[in-house]
């Protein structure tokens, strides 16, 4: 600790975290300037609060012990102030135990923030600072009676040892990370970000500051919209020049409103801001929607205003929706939200929707009430200077109304915990997602995202059942289905329409996208009756072997289509949903839901048991297609986190650091086999010889036959190697394989190595992402895999499922299960030596790249021949540590 600055303050230990209740503090290390407001602090304390803390009265803080309460290292002596505005909301510490790697753990917080959640939130955050400063354990004392802190201990998922003396009860606990810890850390978090977008989209009441008498303007559009919807709660303009906007009486600024506010609609120019955010602190508004531009999206100065306008309204327990956004709607029928510039909304369903560019969102909502989908929520989230895709998924995990998300992304602000969140809720609830931004991102969107590799984004989402789309008209194409039909329970699909063209198309479709056909598609011809057709569809559900059907149907020009419509939707009223067997049809051009298949939902809109209708047979099965994958992915095991046995990961730690410590970045050779030893990864033996008498002796020792090549290092990507020998059989026959390499390469030095089964040639390997963190790699070696791309990734951590998924995932895969002749592989070694690979990769994550090609799979194994591996600094992983709130870089 000799280079130690013990006032050297931490910042990277500030967060802004969201409390139980959906409010939000910040979370900092206590400074000498907290003087005078730790003070304050511990005067608004009642005495039994006091009483518990200090184990006395305690009725002012002396002299001394303030100076030592707000005079810290930093290190051995931490101490954090929860902030609302100025005020410290409460305190946590610890204080190590002389000599010890313990220190002693306590906190306190202010009567009328108790039950928010604070205490666990500064456990978790001192636990992360101890363990940061070389602390493993943490001690507590507690009086008996107080019940409350102790179930903050007892509930934080810590292995708690108790022991009770005079009426004070010792707890003490390791506080490394436990399954069972960070388990409760995220399902807290789950419920705090829930309920903060809870705040957002259920106010009991809005204030609309910027409302306007002009038509022209923001403000006009907002109050209209907010008016028109008939919000179930008070609507209060807020207009310095006018006593009533729109009818409604207006309030000149927001703190002349009598009433609390829960949601303010910011609509004024940016310039004005900061007078409208201090007034909405002072006020105590719960959430704010700005939909005012100016922001990040016009360069550096408006990239500080709109991170100012985050940390301050964070800083005061608000959260913001945008800047530069559409808006909230919430459907909900007790709610009737419409904070949103979009004057024409749909109707009343069961689907959330998330999306990021303003612009969009007016379209988005036209088209879903054009195409007859119902939204139970809507966000567009502009700038997400705060607010994101991740807190609606949280909200939407749990949220009665909405059954069905889609997301519209341009990008992501922290992907590893998309993916973990997106993983969770795909298990009960499809996601839909248009990723956009493939090769441009906006500046508003990336001043508050990360920029992510395409096949980053593609694992991720194959990993969590994301049904990934092109488009929004692909979006809404499987919305619809997933809206109002039940999920298949197979690929089996059956084809019933009047025209046989038409029938053909489908089924060529459902083919080429993996679906099964149940038999040939029945045409009942163009002269076909409406109960005739009917009868048909009925028939054709009612088969066991059919798990889905496509009804295409082209009216005929003696009866009007309607009422073959009608028929339709009579014939299967009994059966669809009973059955489990999804719909899909070309009905009369129709692109939707048209009245004649829908089913009125709650308000009259089309809701479960409607039939979509696409404009074109290929759509509606490619839509079938998307729904039967993920069915699918939900049905399949979940798997589970596999630790292989054997694995060293204290060693690979060691062995790591001394390699960074001297500079290096590229393992040798001897390091590269010790480091994959660690994590029971063979590389098949070498040596390396300098001489044709030493090569021949090597080669006896290795074991014929063996394989022998010139090269700077053993380690070179495979098509680096220079000069290679195979099935060298004899001494003779080594002496002159050395002479030849040594010619041909202009080196003297070969590598000799033992010869592996024969089999067929893979890769494995590791790609740093900095976003969504490490992914391991698969495919099958060879120049045509690599000029087409060929490989899968996954995620870590990864489960059993994802290996056996990642070695079957290439198009070349079939080759190792014996296609056209190729030899059979041992999936099963391959799949161990994926997760050993996937093990090393999250324990150590300072190995930034490694390469196992080629790893010969056969029927007796995967045998690794070369390896190589890169260090270097551990990423920062943004979804790890503590509970906070993303903030802008």
């Amino acid at each position: 600790m000799t280079d130690f600055d013990p006032y050297d303050y931490p910042r990277r230990w500030e967060a802004d975290v969201v409390l139980s209740d959906g409010g939000t503090v910040h979370l900092r290390p206590i400074t000498p300037d907290d003087a005078d407001r730790l003070v304050a602090f511990h005067g608004r304390l009642s005495e039994r609060t006091r009483y518990f803390r200090y184990f006395g009265a305690y009725p002012r803080i002396p002299p001394r012990d303030l100076k030592r309460f707000v005079t810290l290292d930093h290190h051995d002596r931490v101490g954090f102030a929860a902030m609302l505005g100025d005020d410290i909301i409460a305190v946590g510490r610890y204080e190590r135990l002389q000599g010890s790697d313990q220190a002693e753990v306590a906190f306190v917080v202010e009567d009328g923030h108790q039950g928010r959640g604070i205490g666990s939130i500064l456990l978790e955050h001192l636990a992360a600072a101890a363990q940061e400063s070389g602390l493993n354990r943490f001690v507590a004392e507690v009086l008996g009676e107080n019940g409350q802190m102790v179930r903050v201990f007892k509930d934080a998922g810590y292995q708690i040892s108790r022991a009770l003396e005079d009426g004070v009860i010792h707890l003490e606990f390791a506080i490394d990370p436990t399954e069972e810890s960070v388990a409760v850390a995220r399902s807290r978090e789950q419920a705090a970000e829930a309920r903060s977008v809870h705040n957002v989209l259920h106010p009991k009441s809005v204030a609309v500051i910027g409302a306007s008498t002009d038509p022209t303007k923001v403000g006009y559009a907002v109050l209209t919209n907010l008016l028109t919807a008939d919000f179930a709660g008070p609507v209060f303009p807020v207009n310095a020049e006018h006593p009533a906007v729109r009818g409604v009486r207006a309030y000149r600024r927001v703190l002349d409103i009598p009433d609390p506010v829960d949601l303010a609609v910011v609509a004024v120019p940016a310039t004005s801001i900061n007078e409208v955010m201090d007034d909405c602190l002072a006020k105590g508004v719960k959430a704010l929607v700005v939909v005012t531009s100016g922001f990040s999206e016009i360069g550096d100065e408006g990239r500080s205003a709109e991170q100012k306008l985050a940390e301050e309204a964070r800083a005061h327990g608000m959260r913001v929706v945008g800047p530069n956004a559409l808006g909230v709607v919430n459907m909900d029928r007790a709610v009737r939200l419409n904070a949103s510039l979009a004057p024409k909304l749909p109707g009343l369903g069961r689907t959330g929707f998330f999306c990021q560019s303003g612009a969009l969102g007016t379209a988005i909502l036209a088209d879903a009430a054009a195409r007859g989908l119902g939204l139970s929520t809507f966000v567009s989230a502009g700038n997400r200077a705060d607010v994101s895709g991740n807190d609606l998924l949280q909200y939407w995990m749990t949220d009665p109304a909405t059954d069905v998300v889609l997301l519209y992304l341009e990008s992501f602000g922290n992907p590893r915990k998309f993916a973990r969140l997106a993983r969770r809720l795909g298990r009960t609830k499809p996601i839909v997602a248009v990723k956009s931004g493939r090769n441009a991102v906006s500046p508003a969107l990336a001043a508050t995202s990360v920029q992510v590799d395409e096949p980053s984004v593609q694992a991720v989402f194959e990993q969590a059942g994301v049904i990934r789309v092109e488009s929004l008209a692909q979006l809404f194409d499987t919305a619809l289905l997933l809206a109002h039909q039940p999920l298949p329970e197979g690929s089996q699909v059956a084809v019933v329409g009047n025209s046989t063209a038409i029938g053909v198309l489908a089924a060529d479709t459902a083919l080429a996208q993996g679906l099964e056909l149940a038999g040939e598609p029945v045409d009942v011809g163009p002269q076909a009756r409406p109960e005739e057709f009917a009868a048909a569809v009925r028939e054709a559900l009612l088969r066991e072997n059919v798990d889905a059907l496509v009804v295409v149907f082209v009216p005929p020009l003696a009866v009007p289509g309607t009422a073959y419509a009608r028929a339709l939707k009579e014939a299967v009223a009994d059966l669809a949903e009973g059955q489990g067997k999804p719909i899909v049809s070309t009905f009369l051009a129709a692109e939707g839901v048209p009245a004649e298949l829908a089913v009125p939902g709650p308000d009259g809109s089309p809701g479960r048991g409607s039939i979509p209708s696409y404009p074109s047979p290929e759509r509606a099965v490619l839509a079938l297609a998307r729904v039967t994958r993920y069915a699918r992915w939900r049905s399949a095991p979940r798997g589970t986190l596999v630790r292989p046995h054997g694995i060293k990961p204290d060693a690979a730690r060691e062995l790591v650091q001394s390699v960074m410590d001297g500079g290096a970045e590229w393992l040798t050779d001897t390091q590269v086999v010790e480091l994959l030893g660690f994590y029971g990864i063979e590389v098949a033996p070498f040596k390396i010889v300098s001489s044709p008498d030493e090569a021949a002796d090597a080669a006896e020792k290795l074991g014929f036959p063996v394989a022998a090549k010139a090269s700077n290092s053993l380690l070179k990507h495979r098509s680096d190697l220079v000069g290679v020998r195979l099935d060298i059989s004899s001494p003779e026959t080594m002496r002159a394989a050395y002479t030849d390499l040594c010619q041909v390469s202009g080196v003297d030095t070969v590598y000799v190595q033992r010869m592996v089964a024969k089999g067929t040639s893979c890769t494995i390997g590791l790609q740093d992402d900095p976003s969504f963190g490490t992914l391991v790699s698969f495919g099958l070696s060879g120049v045509v895999n690599d000029l087409l791309g060929d490989r899968a990734y996954r995620s870590i951590p990864m489960t059993d499922v994802d290996a056996a998924g990642l070695v079957r995932a290439p198009k070349a895969a079939p080759l190792l299960a014996g296609y056209g002749g190729s030899p059979m592989a041992d999936l099963g070694a391959l799949e161990d030596l994926v997760l050993r690979v996937a093990a090393l990769a999250e324990d150590v994550p300072e190995v930034r790249r490694l390469e196992l090609e080629p790893v010969v799979a056969s029927e007796s194994g995967a045998s690794v021949v070369y390896a190589r591996v890169a260090v270097g600094p551990p990423p920062s992983r943004h979804d790890t540590g503590p509970r906070r709130l993303r903030t802008m870089n």
